[in-house]
């Protein structure tokens, strides 16, 4: 009976070194223009960079779609300023710094070119990664992105005024103490997205018709983002697709607020992207 529970023992103790071995082999740090960014590594083959949103993790935002999309790329996830295992630093947040900052990363990487995939505020870095660094991009994937202020629900905007922490949905800051155990941490996170939202401007539509990249916009029907804005983003980038599928704001990829482990539509949703990017 010892022996057996020796044994025992001893398997989990290997299981646990096994799985923080992956996680070593996956999450990695870079300094970047002064940053000490995070990014995760998985799969091979064509590099497919991903953006999470606002006050997000790579696992709140990609956790369900990820795995699909590592079985057929190399994917670089990465955790911008202030978010995650990602320090903020004594600098303002801003979609332009946040697309300097991973076009510096993926030149430390040796990537040339990537495909970008951006999640609601990743979705803004990743045009201004198009507008910034066109010689990065591959193609886009462009998922509940926002690129002028009324492309949101009414109110939106005013509501930054008087957002407080409690405000922010629970998912999300149980995530980001997952990653960062510092509540500290996560106040000047949401210190800073309220700021970067507040203070956010409109993209010209001479940036985005000079966006020469493929595009795949996907939204939800009833998303934060309005589906009329997806559709006037597809039409002002020259060479676009739309997709508007059912549900809210990321549901289509089971973003952790919309957490469904029975639901099919990321698998539908990675499939239609691979298809894309194919």
């Amino acid at each position: 009976m010892q022996r057996r529970s020796a044994i025992i023992i001893l398997l989990l103790i290997m299981t646990h070194l096994q799985m923080n071995a992956q996680q070593n082999q996956t999450g990695h740090y870079a300094m970047v223009n002064g940053l000490k960014m995070y990014y995760e590594i998985h799969g091979s083959g064509r590099p497919l960079v991903l953006l999470h949103g606002g006050g997000s993790t790579i696992i709140s935002t990609f956790g369900r779609i990820l795995p699909e999309l590592a079985k057929t790329h190399q994917v670089i996830a990465v955790e911008l300023q202030a978010h995650g295992h990602t320090p903020d630093i004594n600098r303002p947040l801003s979609f332009e710094q946040d697309a300097d900052d991973v076009a510096t990363l993926l030149k430390q990487l040796h990537i040339e070119k990537a495909d970008f995939m951006g999640f609601s505020n990743g979705g803004t870095t990743t045009l201004q990664i198009a507008i910034r660094h066109p010689e990065l991009v591959n193609k886009l994937v462009l998922a509940s992105a926002i690129y002028k202020r009324n492309g949101l629900q009414p109110g939106f905007f005013e509501g930054f005024s008087h957002a407080t922490l409690e405000s922010m949905p629970q998912p999300l800051k149980k995530a980001y103490l997952e990653a960062n155990p510092d509540p500290k941490g996560l106040q000047a996170m949401f210190d800073r997205d309220v700021a970067r939202m507040i203070a956010f401007k409109d993209i010209s539509d001479a940036d985005i018709q000079a966006i020469q990249a493929p595009a795949l916009v996907i939204n939800g029907y009833t998303d934060g983002v309005l589906p009329e804005h997806a559709l006037a983003l597809s039409r002002a980038l020259p060479h676009a697709q739309l997709a508007i599928l059912p549900g809210g704001h990321g549901e289509y990829i089971e973003e952790i607020c919309y957490a469904d482990k029975h639901s099919k539509m990321p698998v539908l949703v990675a499939a239609m992207i691979e298809e894309f990017l194919k």
